[in-house]
């Protein structure tokens, strides 16, 4: 059964948009960052700060090599269930993590621009190890980390700018893209 994978950096909407989106198609919703979260037993930034930042990308690997071979069935019908996925900022840099997601379903890239990530972060810079990295004005530091990931971005299936969509406005979009993409996917070759 495919998955709809949501990606993108840190505050574009992937952990407001996951849900909804699941609750919309009757799908269940699985965030990477929770599993990684829970196997750790500690939030991410105690995982970046004690364990360091290779340590937390095992850990998200192993999440979404887990994700990505996820064969649940429904309890009665014990058909495979579909799945809506919210993955780390940086999760689709990895070319392990990349190729599990193409294997697992489309996966619909969600970005906004730097201005607007940056309010939307607002407090929780302090829970966002890579922000805080270079001591960098907060803005500047996400256009950096931006231009770094965007060759990774560029390859997912879709991509749906959220920077003026109201939350619902934005589930359309990645629904829409979902369908388009999940259509051109399951189509028969000429």
């Amino acid at each position: 059964m495919i998955k709809l994978i949501l990606t993108g950096f840190m505050a574009t909407g992937k952990s407001a948009i996951g849900p909804i989106a699941a609750r919309r198609l009757g799908w269940r919703f699985i965030d990477s960052d929770a599993i990684v979260i829970a196997a750790a037993g500690k939030p991410i930034a105690a995982i970046f700060a004690q364990d360091g930042e290779p340590h937390f990308r095992a850990l998200e690997r192993a999440a979404l090599a887990s994700i990505a071979s996820d064969r649940h069935r429904c309890p009665q019908c014990h058909t495979p269930m579909p799945s809506v996925v919210s993955t780390g900022g940086g999760a689709i840099v990895d070319e392990a993590n990349l190729a599990e997601m193409r294997r697992a379903g489309v996966i619909v890239c969600l970005t906004a621009r730097p201005d607007v990530i940056a309010l939307r972060v607002g407090r929780s810079v302090a829970r966002r190890p890579k922000l805080m990295e270079g001591g960098k004005p907060l803005e500047a530091r996400i256009r950096e980390l931006m231009a770094e990931r965007a060759p990774a971005y560029a390859r997912a299936d879709a991509t749906v700018d959220t920077s003026d969509l109201p939350i619902e406005k934005a589930v359309d979009s990645v629904l829409d893209a979902f369908v388009a993409r999940a259509r051109l996917r399951c189509a028969p070759s000429a």
